[in-house]
């Protein structure tokens, strides 16, 4: 009996003295759904990671707590369901922080307490806490340097600059990117390039004069090993993936890598959201705040830069596989007017169709 006593108390010091080696948020409970732009393998190692966590918390969409979806059909999605003045999520990791800016000013968003957030983060926060970065997309040029000759030999420069890329005519029906009307993180880029303190609308006409492809990432990556392009812009996590795909499989390729543009990359600050429990499908804005929390973790950073995107901590010097310094690229950075993004999204959106997909 005295045995068991002294285990007992012994089992109770080492629970006082190591809370943290024990703890699990088993006492958060309930049934969450996210939305999330984030590809679908990083959602998954997220969901496991969220799954051993919250143990007693319940995935809300089939059998995950993620609903994926690009960031501009996340945000058509979100339109419509505000329209009802309810949203089919409790929380939003979406690409690109200006519908953030949105939904606060339209009363959806629940402030979320963050321990000292100026000390945690470097990269800009709600400071009522209606919303946080958690993962920075890095968007940049890319190019095949097995064809750098090749291209020459065709009179084509290779561009190290988002204005070459859209205005050397040399370039013409060689070039590549994605479409902001679908893709959250290419809206920032077109946002950022064409504001007035950067290239305005002229460089929508260049884009338009140089027949630029609008296609999916994958197709342009394609394109761009065999030949057919001479360089895309693209989302520098596309090109990490497939270099360590290729890497894993004991096939490394040297056909396709990372332009970091002499005029700046685009840096886009993912954030999380928790959607205000009046307007939320599950009315468990507790969970949720314990979920993002979590979100702004070592574990989840790390979990963030293994899918091959920059982690938001102030400090953290580790970086995505084959990526360069965070720090680097925030000097680099030539930044989105987030304001300007939210209020003139459809402007934006207009003069795109106008000028580029009606060439």
């Amino acid at each position: 009996m005295k045995k068991i006593l002294a285990l007992a108390l012994t089992l109770a010091m080492l629970l006082s003295l190591c809370p943290a080696a024990f703890a699990v948020n088993e006492d958060v409970e309930g049934e969450i759904v996210i939305y999330s732009s984030m590809y679908q393998f990083v959602l998954d190692m997220l969901d496991e990671a969220l799954k051993k966590e919250f143990p007693n918390l319940k995935p809300g969409n089939d059998g995950s707590f993620f609903f994926y979806g690009g960031t501009s059909s996340l945000i058509t999605k979100i339109y419509g369901e505000m329209e009802t003045g309810a949203l089919d999520c409790d929380m939003m990791l979406v690409a690109e922080p200006a519908l953030s800016l949105e939904l606060k000013e339209a009363g959806y968003l629940e402030p979320v307490d963050i321990d000292d957030p100026e000390d945690l983060l470097r990269f800009p926060y709600d400071e009522e806490g209606y919303w946080y970065p958690v993962r920075v997309c890095n968007m940049v040029l890319a190019y095949n340097p097995d064809m750098v000759d090749e291209w020459a030999a065709k009179g084509v420069t290779i561009p190290h600059s988002f204005k070459d890329f859209a205005n050397d005519p040399a370039l013409k029906g060689y070039i590549s990117m994605g479409n902001p009307m679908s893709s959250g993180t290419t809206f920032a880029a077109v946002a950022s390039l064409t504001q007035d303190n950067h290239y305005g609308k002229d460089y929508l006409k260049g884009l338009a004069a140089n027949n630029v492809m609008i296609e999916s990432g994958s197709t342009a990556i394609t394109k761009l090993q065999t030949g057919e392009c001479a360089a895309i812009m693209i989302l520098e996590e596309s090109i990490l993936k497939v270099l360590k795909e290729a890497e894993d499989a004991g096939k490394p390729i040297t056909n396709i890598a990372c332009i970091y543009p002499d005029d700046g990359v685009v840096l886009i600050p993912s954030t999380v959201m928790t959607v205000a429990e009046e307007h939320s499908k599950n009315v468990n804005t507790e969970a949720c705040e314990a979920v993002e929390q979590w979100f702004l973790s070592e574990e989840a950073q790390k979990l963030i830069m293994q899918g091959y995107m920059h982690s938001v901590f102030k400090g953290m010097k580790d970086i995505p596989y084959g990526s360069i310094d965070t720090e680097e690229l925030i000097r680099k950075d030539l930044g989105v007017d987030w304001e300007n993004a939210y209020h003139n999204r459809e402007a934006i959106n207009t003069a795109w169709t106008e000028i580029v997909t009606a060439k």
